[in-house]
């Protein structure tokens, strides 16, 4: 339940006729509104170029049966939830359209006797970050530094000059406290569980170091390819689109040290120590750590599917990179020499998000090596989606004479165990910028310092085109390169079979 004394608030979001907008961002406001976590007084206020208020309301409701984990809803809870709504058709860049946004907030605050809590949604390009948040400096409705947020979505640039531009853009009109860079991964409650399963069990935190550790694999594994989205991903590609934020958020995570209390700045700077302890990427042997890809022709699921090159609106010689794996050093006391790899890519063989810790070996293996057929290493595996649970994999003794000994698992899974269906990642990550809560959201010095790391990977690949592309077929496990990445360390990928264990 929201705090009794939780203020009203204003939702205004920009490019309301966007994907966005009908896919996650109006079905998360509904979900929080069916289960009472929205204050009483809120208002929804949607600002795009086209359109009107029945044309906006009719297509949210029209989408809410498509992508909200509820389905279509109820007609008296739709009612009441889209009397919130409201609409304005303007240009982001006219005046005019921020003057009928202050209009609509004037009237809705004198209505509720108070001042709400004002959350500004910039579902747009960010080429247009600068230009929206200028007009709502001007119109005085970037002001209050507690009332008012901002919320970006990635990618917030497309390098580090290009982010530290977007940056000093934004605070024109908005103090730091008062932006909310947005990553829905780490709304998932499967990641928020990574800091619960390290720092609430005694048991997993004395062996979380270089002692015990061999090395951590983190994957974000897409089944799909590039759909409808050629256009955007050919000025992307996957470093941009997924390590630079959702990968290193998850390494963060992951890696960082213990905190005296649990609060949003102590969390964040730990974030930023994990990033800034980070092994520049820049020297001579960069070549050797980082590994792109791109898919070809393959089998999906037993069906042909295209190659990238192939695919709406992509170049036919593209270059694009949609694989990406990478080693990767953090230089301080706890990690030190321990690598942690890290790897996305389109159409591999299934969709999961799951980060290994696996363990070193036994320091003196005292059973006959006929006692088991495949000696496997202790792992302990976060699966992030799409089930969502624990697993811990050891080795035990068969049944039977003899000592023979094969691996076994230890599952937990959230589902089952809390008989509740989880939240969209939207929903939780609203709810906390309505509420004023930065836990979850990158500060503008984290998101520097991801880019730093990425940023000598760039300009590498820039300055040398991929020759090679498409390097793997659709349906396969990426380029046989970034298995090379791991097998000269004597290691490989854990490639899960479907349950994921």
């Amino acid at each position: 339940m929201p705090p009794l004394k939780q203020p009203p608030v204003i939702v205004a979001i920009f490019g309301a006729t966007g994907d966005l907008t009908k896919r996650k961002l109006v079905p998360a406001l509904y979900n929080l509104f069916v289960d009472s976590e929205l204050p009483k007084g809120f208002k929804i206020i949607g600002i795009g170029r086209r359109g009107d208020l029945d044309a906006f309301r009719s297509e949210m409701l029209e989408n809410m049966a498509k992508f909200s984990r509820r389905g279509k809803p109820e007609d008296a809870k739709w009612t009441e939830f889209a009397a919130r709504l409201e609409y304005i058709t303007g240009d982001f860049e006219a005046p005019e359209t921020y003057a009928k946004l202050k209009a609509i907030i004037d009237a809705a605050e004198t209505a509720w006797k108070e001042p709400a809590s004002r959350v500004y949604y910039l579902s747009v390009p960010p080429a247009v970050f600068g230009t929206i948040s200028d007009q709502l400096g001007q119109t005085g409705l970037s002001a209050d530094t507690h009332r008012d947020r901002v919320v970006v979505e990635k990618p917030f640039g497309r390098d580090l000059e290009s982010s530290e531009v977007l940056n000093s853009q934004l605070l024109k009109s908005f103090a730091e406290n008062q932006i909310y860079r947005i990553d829905h991964y780490l709304g998932k409650e499967t990641v928020q569980n990574i800091l619960a399963l390290r720092f609430a069990n005694a048991l997993f935190e004395p062996i979380w170091n270089r002692r015990y550790v061999d090395h951590v694999q983190i994957t974000v594994a897409e089944d799909v390819g590039v759909e409808k989205r050629g256009g955007y991903y050919e000025t992307s590609g996957a470093l941009r689109d997924m390590v630079q934020n959702h990968l290193l958020q998850l390494m963060c995570l992951v890696a960082l040290e213990p905190l005296a209390r649990f609060e949003a700045e102590g969390l964040r700077n730990r974030k930023v120590d994990v990033l800034r302890a980070v092994r520049d990427l820049s020297g001579s042997d960069r070549h050797s750590y980082s590994i792109r890809g791109q898919y070809g022709p393959g089998l999906s699921e037993g069906q042909l599917v295209k190659g990238y090159r192939q695919e709406e609106a992509v170049n036919p010689r593209s270059g694009t990179e949609t694989y990406v794996a990478m080693k990767l050093h953090i230089d301080n006391w706890r990690w030190q020499d321990v690598p942690f790899y890290l790897r996305t890519g389109k159409r591999l063989p299934r969709k999961f998000s799951q980060v290994v810790v696996q363990f070193r070996d036994v320091p003196h293996q005292m059973f006959p090596s006929g006692s088991s057929d495949n000696f496997e290493a202790n792992r302990l595996i976060l699966n992030l989606q799409p089930e969502e649970g624990i697993v811990l994999r050891f080795q035990a003794k068969e049944p039977g004479s003899g000592m023979r000994l094969r691996g076994v698992a230890m599952d937990f899974n959230y589902e089952e165990q809390f008989h509740a269906e989880s939240r969209e990642a939207y929903e939780t990550l609203l709810q906390e910028v309505i509420e004023g809560d930065t836990t979850l959201f990158m500060r503008a010095d984290q998101e520097k310092a991801a880019w730093e790391i990425v940023d000598p990977v760039l300009h590498n690949w820039a300055e040398n085109s991929a020759t090679s592309f498409p390097n793997y077929a659709a349906g396969t496990w990426g380029p046989e390169v970034a298995d090379l990445l791991l097998a000269k360390d004597g290691r490989s990928w854990y490639n899960p079979m479907p349950k994921y264990v």
